[in-house]
C-alpha cells in the first residue's frame, strides 16, 4: 500500500527499509487514538456546555474554570501535568490499598489527557451552537409537553449540530495533529514510528515527509465525511446545497 503511494508520488527511488508495516500500525494507532479522544472530548463538551448554560452558579463556576485553565495553558504542558499527576495519584492509591504497582498505559493516558484538554474547546463550540438555536424552538417543544431529554434529543441537538459542525471539524483536525504530542510519553504513533524509522535508516527527512502525506490522506477523508455531515444536518435549509 505504502509502496504504491510512493510510486504515485514519484518517490519510488526511496526504500521503506522494512518499516512499512510499522508505519501502517502507527497510522492506525493515530486514527484510533484521535477517534477515542474525540468521543471523550464531545462528551465532556456537552456536559461543560450544559453546565455553563445552567442557571446554577455551582455548575457554571467549575465549567468556567475548566475552560479558562485548559485554553490558557499549552497542550504539551497540560499533557505532561495530567499524565504524571495521574500516575502519581494511582501509585499513591495502590500503595495505600497495598496493591501491586500499576503503570498507566500510554494509549489510555493519551486518550484521557487529550480528551480532557479538547473537551474544553468542545464546551465552547457546543455552548455557542446551543445559543444559536432559536429560543422559540424550545418554547414550542415545551408547549408540546416534551420532557427535557426529549427537547434536547429531538429539537436542540439536530439544530445545534448544524451550527457546531464547523467547530467540530476544526477541533477534530487539531486533535488529529495533537496526537503527535503523545509520542513523548512513549506511544508508538505515526510520528514516533516515522522518527524511529528515519533515524534507523538515515532517511529522517523522507520518513517525515511520508508521515505528513499520511496525515494529509486522513484529513482529506475527514473533510469529506464532515462535508457529508454538514449536508445531512443542513437538510431543509439553504446550506443544504450540494
Amino acid at each position: 500500500m505504502l509502496e504504491n503511494l510512493l510510486m504515485i508520488l514519484g518517490l519510488s527511488g526511496f526504500s521503506l527499509k522494512g518499516f512499512g508495516p510499522l508505519l501502517l500500525e502507527g497510522s492506525w494507532m493515530t486514527v484510533k487514538l484521535s477517534f477515542l479522544c474525540l468521543l471523550l472530548a464531545v462528551a465532556l463538551g456537552l456536559i461543560g456546555a450544559s453546565a455553563k448554560l445552567s442557571g446554577s452558579a455551582l455548575l457554571r463556576m467549575p465549567a468556567q474554570a475548566y475552560t479558562t485553565l485548559i485554553r490558557g495553558v499549552p497542550d504539551l504542558v497540560l499533557m505532561l501535568l495530567i499524565f504524571y499527576s495521574l500516575q502519581t495519584w494511582l501509585t499513591s492509591f495502590t500503595e495505600y490499598m497495598e496493591w501491586d504497582y500499576i503503570e498507566i498505559n500510554p494509549f489510555s493516558a493519551g486518550v484521557i489527557t487529550l480528551g480532557f484538554i479538547y473537551g474544553a474547546y468542545f464546551t465552547e463550540t457546543f455552548r455557542g451552537a446551543i445559543l444559536a438555536v432559536p429560543r422559540g424552538q424550545m418554547e414550542a417543544a415545551t408547549a408540546y409537553g416534551l420532557t427535557r431529554a426529549q427537547r434536547f434529543r429531538l429539537v436542540v441537538f439536530p439544530q445545534m449540530m448544524r451550527f457546531a459542525l464547523p467547530g467540530i471539524g476544526n477541533n477534530w483536525m487539531v486533535i488529529l495533529k495533537a496526537t503527535a504530542l503523545v509520542s513523548i510519553i512513549g506511544l508508538a504513533d505515526l510520528v514516533k514510528v516515522a522518527q524511529d524509522a528515519g533515524k534507523s535508516s538515515y532517511q529522517l527527512f523522507f520518513f517525515l515527509i511520508l508521515a505528513a502525506l499520511i496525515y494529509l490522506v486522513i484529513t482529506t477523508v475527514s473533510n469529506y465525511v464532515l462535508r457529508r455531515m454538514e449536508i445531512f444536518y443542513a437538510a431543509g435549509t439553504r446550506e443544504a446545497v450540494r
